[in-house]
């Protein structure tokens, strides 16, 4: 049977292996007991749980979700339990799983992210720090994102004090996400998660306002693929780590489009609200690609549709 495991941090000590490489995304998937009871959660390649926070969060005010055509607009705020409650509640059940559980991390100062950090490390059942610099829907939230140098800042700072895997989750709210990509890169990232949501808006025409309490919100879903897979492909030949694709992921072809554009895994989001078992299907979907393609390993698709692959496919 092909192999589906993935290496998402090959240059960290340990690594990270995943058996497959399908991820839930952050904020989509909570804290991984929520879908536990519903199917087998230690079939996923990995899950990236909801946002910890230094302090719990209550979110921002309703209406904070708002369905528009081709995915949603959300403004949930990070609303969390607090990095301490996420140590003394989840993650002793996360330990006693088989699939690893990656620690996504907000912060309002590079103090907090820090504080974070070292508090996560060396917690049995964290596998990996994934820091959120690209989250549009609290103040402040872009502000290390969209700045490279910012970005290098937290990102070396988060590397030099913890000793997990670390992923820096990207914004497209940038004019161009390269200089920020490579500038992560070379602070210390292990991992690079290509994309977070698009600022949108929708307005509400019978109440004659934003139809979000807070205005703008993130938009995910299969209306922001197109523009997450040109990222992916725009970024894989810069960087010498992993990248993680996420945006309108929600079958096996749009995973298999991500990989062969030079993701190395792939993180399902939106998808999981209107299919739960959307994770599921595309690890299935995967297998049975590789078998009709006569494939041993999936990573020999990873990059397939770079123009340096297919040049050398074609010698």
């Amino acid at each position: 049977m092909p192999s589906l495991e993935v290496n998402i941090a090959p240059s960290h000590p340990t690594g990270l292996m995943l058996n497959n490489p399908v991820i839930t995304a952050s904020g989509t998937f909570g804290y991984g007991t929520e879908y536990a009871p519903i199917y087998d959660v230690n079939r996923l390649g990995a899950i990236a749980a909801k946002a910890v926070t230094l302090q719990p969060r209550t979110g921002n005010p309703m209406p904070r979700i708002v369905e528009v055509p081709g995915g949603m607009l959300n403004a949930i705020g990070l609303q969390n339990v607090g990095v301490e409650a996420l140590i003394r509640e989840k993650a002793p059940l996360w330990s006693r799983w088989d699939v690893p559980v990656i620690a996504n991390v907000a912060g309002a100062s590079l103090e907090e992210y820090v504080a974070i950090a070292e508090l996560l490390d060396g917690v049995p059942g964290i596998a990996a720090l994934e820091l959120n610099i690209s989250c549009p829907n609290v103040a402040h939230g872009l502000d290390f994102g969209t700045d490279p140098i910012l970005a290098a800042e937290v990102t070396q700072a988060v590397s030099e004090r913890s000793s997990l895997p670390l992923i820096v989750k990207l914004t497209p709210n940038v004019t161009d996400i390269r200089p920020v990509a490579t500038a992560v890169t070379n602070a210390g990232a292990h991992a690079l998660a290509i994309m977070n949501t698009l600022t949108g808006l929708a307005i509400d025409v019978e109440q004659k306002r934003p139809a979000l309490a807070t205005t703008t919100g993130g938009l995910s879903g299969p209306a922001v693929r197109s523009i997450a897979l040109r990222l992916v492909y725009a970024v894989a030949p810069l960087v010498d780590v992993p990248i993680i694709g996420i945006g309108g992921i929600g079958t096996t072809e749009d995973a298999l489009m991500f990989l062969m554009a030079g993701a190395t895994a792939v993180q399902v989001g939106t998808a999981s609200f209107y299919n739960h078992r959307a994770p599921l299907d595309i690890i299935a979907g995967l297998q049975a690609y590789c078998e009709r393609e006569g494939l041993e390993s999936i990573q020999e698709i990873i990059g397939a549709a770079l123009p340096q692959m297919a040049e050398a496919t074609a010698r």
